[in-house]
């Protein structure tokens, strides 16, 4: 049987998957402002901004059974090829239609991109490797998203809004191509790795399947509740918070900082700790053997970080931002890891489709969820009830973490 290289499959579909998104990312940086020179209606912006993310919610779960039944490559490399045609749309043509269509392909193709890159990721990793190769592989999707919001606003003043897609739609061709003539088909390795371990997570006897479906639940609740309380709600409120807390204006170094670009520089250094903390967490798993135990420990962090920007003062904001922020990298990457875990790899891409889904549900409710609460609660409460959803989702993922430590769970977990 040929031999996959499991680090140039991981290059290509990195490469593939970041420059993919900075056509999506700048998107959301510039259209509210540049809406007249894109053809469409301030009133349009929010329709337009979160419509890949409806037929996302749609096509998830499909997309993931096709990937169980299909080699990865069918799926991947068409999927970032589209991706590139969703963007150019955007350079090239203008008004409310064009720009749906567009928004409308982005989200097919990030569905192929996401869940058929995790699925490779998922190929060539086993479960002492696992860890810290899907937190390689997220390590893209947090620079592809901060590239595009940096150096799409950027492009976006120096050429112009057109010009500036074009230029990002040339990119995600490239990784496109890249992926369509370095990647190999993983299926292959799925193939050697089959014949070598059992290809279906075991039961000891006398355990209850229940056990099975509380493990994937917490997996899915850990990404879930993540994805609510920071895409969904945190970063869609700070700038409010912090102009409530802080005022317009803040006296940094002796000079005026506007809380818009506090904002930007707190969520761009959010991300950035993100970025990090995704592949770290996942080789602390490795390496301890404890998956359960590590996304416990992240969870925490996560709630105690929101009580502390809640509390609302500028040294409890400072320290709570990364400890919130270190906790989404962290548990974005160990929930994907831990579905690996707990799928057969006959089943991986569909339990993926699940999980992606329940995410783009969360982080798509968040925001109006927020700002409906906000009408009889403050931010700071918003802030306390995330922490109170991380907790919960912690005492959960602790009981399994505990379970694992006296060999009641499910193997192989890690």
């Amino acid at each position: 049987m040929a031999t996959v290289n499991p680090r140039r499959a991981l290059v290509a579909i990195s490469l593939a998957t970041g420059l993919s998104l900075l056509g999506d990312t700048t998107l959301y940086t510039v259209l509210p402002t540049h809406t007249a020179v894109a053809g469409v209606l301030v009133g349009d912006v929010g329709i337009l901004l979160s419509a890949n993310r409806f037929i996302r919610l749609a096509l998830n779960g499909p997309v993931g059974v096709v990937v169980d039944r299909w080699p990865r490559r069918r799926i991947f490399v068409p999927a970032v090829f589209l991706g590139a045609v969703s963007t150019a749309l955007y350079a090239l043509d203008q008004g409310y239609w064009p720009l749906l269509l567009g928004r409308l392909l982005w989200g097919l193709a990030w569905v192929g991109i996401w869940i058929g890159g995790n699925a490779i990721v998922l190929d060539i990793s086993q479960a002492d490797n696992r860890g810290r190769w899907v937190g390689r592989y997220h390590v893209s999707f947090y620079l592809g998203a901060a590239a595009g919001s940096g150096l799409g606003g950027f492009l976006t003043d120096l050429l112009g809004y057109h010009w500036a897609m074009g230029v990002a739609a040339g990119l995600a061709l490239f990784g496109a191509l890249f992926a369509w003539l370095f990647l190999p088909e993983t299926a292959l390795l799925r193939g050697e790795l089959r014949a070598r371990q059992p290809a279906e997570p075991t039961r000891t006897p006398g355990r209850p399947r229940a056990q099975m479906r509380t493990a994937m639940t917490a997996a899915v609740a850990l990404l879930g509740v993540n994805r609510l309380v920071m895409a969904g709600i945190l970063f869609a409120t700070f700038n409010l918070f912090l102009a409530q807390r802080l005022g317009e204006t803040v006296i940094i170094a002796g000079r005026q900082v506007g809380v818009a670009t506090l904002t930007g520089l707190a969520l761009g250094a959010s991300t950035l700790i993100s970025t990090l903390s995704a592949p770290l967490a996942g080789r602390l798993t490795d390496r301890l053997g404890e998956r359960w135990r590590v996304a416990a420990g992240s969870l925490l962090s996560g709630a105690v970080g929101f009580v502390l920007v809640a509390v609302g003062t500028p040294l409890t904001i400072l320290l709570g931002l990364p400890l919130t922020s270190a906790a989404s990298g962290s548990n974005q990457g160990l929930s994907t890891a831990l579905t690996g875990d707990l799928s057969g790899r006959s089943r991986q891409g569909r339990q993926l489709g699940v999980l992606f889904t329940v995410g783009d549900l969360t982080s798509a409710i968040g925001p109006p969820l927020a700002y409906n609460l906000n009408k009889f609660v403050s931010l700071e409460m918003i802030y306390l009830f995330s922490a109170g959803l991380l907790g919960l989702v912690f005492l959960l993922v602790l009981s399994l973490a505990l379970r694992q430590g006296h060999g009641q769970l499910l193997e192989p977990v890690i």
